[in-house]
C-alpha cells in the first residue's frame, strides 16, 4: 500500500452572528477551516485538520510513494517540517484516521484502548456579564454537563473573579468550574503583559475560595519557575501547554513541576504520534493529560481518541458557548456534529480511525482556494 496523494484545502463558514473570543481583541465575522486528506492506491482516505501547515507546499514527495503506515518515519519528516516551517502536524493526525482505516480499528483502541468515553467538559469562549454567564452556567447544567470552563480577560482580574463568583452563586456545586485566565500567549495584535507571579497568587487565594477545580494559563508560557512557585502556593491545579510548539518544551515542564494537568493539542504539538508518549509521562508522573481542543470538530475528535486511547483524562474540553459557538459551527464540515449524551460523556464508538464523514456538499460550498 502506497501514499498517492495529499490534498490540501481551506473551507470559510461566514458567522452570523460573529464570535468574539475571549483570547482575541478582534471580532471574528468568519470561520475557516484548514483541511488535509490523504489518499492510498487502495482508495482509503485519511482526514486531518488544523493549523494551515505553512511551508508545506513542495514537499509533498517526502510522503508520495510511501507506505503510510510507517507512522513513526512520517512523525520524524514532519517534526523536521515543523521546525523548518509551521506547524504540520494535521498531517499525523490525517495518517492516523488512514491506519485506523487500514486496521479496521478505531484509534482509541489502536492507541491503548483506555476509555470508550471521555466526560466532557463544557469549555466556555466569550466574556459575558455575570448574568449571561450565570445563564450559560444553567444551560450547561440542564443540558447535562458536570463541569464547565470560565474565561478570563475582562478589564481587571478582579471583574473576572466577580463574574466566576456569580456562577458558583447560582450553580452552588453542581458544576465543577475551571478557569481559563489567558495569560499564556497573545494574538499578534495584543501587547498587555501576562501577570506576575503576585498577581497570580492574588487570582489563585480567590479562585480556593470559589472551590475552583483548576488554573489554566496563569502566567506566561516559558515563566518555568513562576509556574513551578504558583503550584507549590495552592491547592488549585495548575493547567497548561495548549499552544507549547515543541515537545521537548513539554518535557520541561513535567520534569520542572510546573503543572498539575498538561494540556497540548494533537493539531498543534507533536500530532498523535508525539503527544502519545507525552501522555504516558505526565500520568507516570501523576499529572492529569487532557488535550486543548478548541479547533474544529475534526480536531476535537483526534484529540478525543487520544486522550481515551491514553488515559489520564478526567475531563475532555468540549467547546460549547450557544448561540456564538455551537457544536454545529464547529464542525461544519461534518455530516453530523459532535455532541455530548444527555449524561455529559463522549461515546467515541468503534468505527474505523476517527469515525469522520466528511459533508461534501459543504465541502464544495464552502471551498476557498
Amino acid at each position: 500500500m502506497k501514499i498517492i496523494a495529499i490534498e490540501r484545502s481551506v473551507h470559510r463558514l461566514e458567522l452570523d452572528p460573529p464570535f468574539q473570543p475571549s483570547w482575541d481583541t478582534r471580532l471574528r465575522h468568519h470561520f475557516d477551516i484548514h483541511l488535509v486528506r490523504v489518499e492510498t492506491d487502495e482508495g482509503l482516505i485519511g482526514v486531518g485538520s488544523g493549523d494551515a501547515m505553512p511551508g508545506f507546499e513542495g514537499h509533498e514527495d517526502l510522503f508520495i510513494g510511501r507506505d503510510p503506515r510507517d507512522l513513526d518515519r512520517h512523525f520524524r519528516v514532519i517534526e523536521n517540517l515543523s521546525f523548518h516551517y509551521g506547524r504540520c502536524w494535521p498531517l499525523d493526525i490525517a495518517l492516523w484516521d488512514l491506519f485506523g482505516q487500514i486496521t479496521g480499528q478505531a484509534c482509541w483502541r489502536l492507541l491503548g484502548g483506555r476509555a470508550e468515553g471521555l466526560r466532557a467538559y463544557a469549555s466556555s469562549g466569550s466574556l459575558r456579564e455575570p448574568e449571561e454567564l450565570v445563564d450559560l452556567a444553567q444551560l450547561v447544567v440542564e443540558e447535562g454537563y458536570t463541569a464547565l470552563k470560565i474565561r478570563f480577560h475582562r478589564r481587571t482580574w478582579q471583574d473576572d473573579v466577580e463574574a466566576l463568583a456569580a456562577v458558583r452563586e447560582a450553580v452552588g456545586d453542581s458544576l465543577e468550574l475551571m478557569v481559563d485566565c489567558n495569560q499564556g500567549w497573545r494574538m499578534p495584535w495584543d501587547t498587555k503583559p501576562p501577570w506576575t507571579l503576585k498577581q497570580a497568587l492574588a487570582v489563585a487565594k480567590e479562585l480556593e475560595a470559589l472551590e475552583v477545580y483548576w488554573m489554566e494559563e496563569p502566567l506566561h508560557r516559558g515563566d518555568y519557575e513562576g509556574m513551578r512557585l504558583l503550584r507549590e502556593s495552592t491547592p488549585i491545579r495548575i493547567a497548561g501547554a495548549e499552544m507549547t510548539r515543541e515537545l521537548h518544551e513539554l518535557r520541561e515542564l513535567i520534569d520542572r513541576g510546573c503543572l498539575d494537568v498538561l494540556q497540548p493539542d494533537a493539531a498543534v504539538t507533536g500530532g498523535i504520534t508525539g503527544l502519545r508518549r507525552i501522555a504516558q509521562q505526565a500520568t507516570d508522573r501523576g499529572l492529569e493529560f487532557t488535550p486543548h481542543t478548541w479547533g474544529n470538530g475534526i480536531g476535537l475528535l483526534a484529540n478525543a481518541h487520544l486522550a481515551a486511547g491514553c488515559g489520564g483524562s478526567t475531563y475532555l474540553e468540549f467547546p460549547f458557548d450557544p448561540p456564538v459557538w455551537t457544536p454545529e459551527r464547529r464542525d461544519f464540515l461534518m455530516v453530523e456534529p459532535l455532541i455530548a449524551g444527555e449524561d455529559g460523556w463522549i461515546a467515541l464508538g468503534e468505527a474505523p480511525g476517527f469515525g469522520i464523514e466528511l459533508d461534501e456538499d459543504m465541502l464544495e460550498a464552502t471551498r476557498l482556494d
